[in-house]
């Protein structure tokens, strides 16, 4: 087991493959586009066409879309192929990091942040023996990590965090989980590249798992963005149904962050209270039966918070609860938020 020291800012069962009709244009396979095209007429390989232009070109206007008939055009128009997300503002600190504040079709808001990391910041020991030669030999581009997020608010209701405080208003659907990726995608600096995907946005990603899901499926298709499974990683609160689903849906191959916080659950319970009805025990029991590729660790997110858990009794007790895990242990000192009295903790302590 490995510690890492962060200094961090604040912040169920589906199908396999939900129908065409359920499946805004933005959000669809290839498979799906055909599907579509067939009701119209059109070839199958105008699938693979549209696919294209969206993720791997991330054009949304269907006037760009030059290969394709107007006629076609046209009623791609008609069913709403464009972008879900509108760009409101992009902020950018000193270190290169950018926030990204967008608009959704009702009028919430969301936000996507991209964070650029060296190329000696990555965990070489975590490399999978069947990850792609291309995927492995490209390092010569500046890697940029992008957090999405899956939810406008969160119902989780942990207590340290504004999200959780605030409530859930409303999941995203894949094509606007999707469209943070492909917005993003146009703030790379000359050399960049997006390397990694966190979902560690606003949202429980697993209470999502449907758009979730659909969402790894779009991000690792081969004829669109090909990005490879290992680059992914998916941050829950510990929803042990859709850690079990997630594992069998990918073979393990998704990163798993898992937003532990407590050493037992006793101490748990008062910060996140779904530890009431999915107890930390078999949380645990469920981190040890997801299918790990080899050499690869589960990360585990302990807020640290003045005065609950940052005591060496809950270190002694961390490293008890978490024996024979591969895991590494990140830890996030917190950012005090106004709908709570909770503390951030002591240098010392840290």
């Amino acid at each position: 087991m490995t510690v890492k020291l962060q200094l961090a800012p604040s912040e169920p069962p589906a199908a396999r493959r939900s129908s065409t009709k359920e499946r805004h244009a933005v959000a669809r396979l290839p498979e799906q586009w055909r599907e579509a095209l067939e009701k119209l007429g059109e070839p199958a390989f105008r699938a693979q066409q549209i696919f294209r232009w969206i993720h791997q070109h991330g054009v949304f206007d269907v006037e760009q879309m030059t290969n394709l008939a107007r006629p076609l055009r046209a009623s791609l128009q008609e069913q709403g192929l464009s972008s879900p997300l509108q760009e409101v503002s992009a902020r950018r600190s000193s270190d290169g990091t950018r926030k990204l504040l967008l608009r959704l079709h009702d009028g919430f808001a969301i936000e996507c942040v991209m964070i650029p990391r060296a190329n000696d910041e990555d965990d070489d020991d975590d490399v999978d023996e069947d990850d792609a030669p291309a995927e492995l030999g490209a390092r010569t581009d500046r890697p940029v990590t992008l957090c999405i997020s899956t939810q406008v608010g969160c119902a989780m209701g942990c207590v340290f965090c504004a999200s959780g405080q605030a409530g859930l208003e409303r999941g995203l659907g894949a094509h606007e989980i999707i469209s943070q990726f492909l917005i993003a995608r146009r703030h790379l600096d000359a050399g960049e590249r997006i390397r990694n995907v966190v979902f560690m946005g606003m949202g429980e990603p697993l209470h999502h798992y449907a758009e979730t899901a659909q969402t790894i499926r779009l991000l690792t298709h081969p004829m669109g963005i090909g990005m490879s499974p290992r680059r992914i990683t998916v941050s829950t609160v510990g929803l042990i149904s859709g850690i079990q689903k997630l594992g069998e849906d990918f073979a393990g191959k998704i990163g798993l962050a898992v937003s532990l916080h407590a050493p037992d659950g006793p101490t748990r319970s008062t910060i996140i209270p779904m530890n009431e009805h999915q107890p930390l025990a078999e949380l645990i029991e469920a981190l040890r039966r997801y299918p790990l590729p080899k050499r690869r660790r589960i990360t585990i997110e302990y807020t640290l918070i003045h005065g609950i858990n940052d005591e060496p009794v809950h270190a002694r007790r961390l490293a008890e609860t978490l024996r024979g895990l591969p895991v590494k242990v990140n830890l996030i000192p917190m950012n005090p938020i106004h709908a709570s009295n909770l503390r951030a903790p002591l240098p010392e302590a840290v």
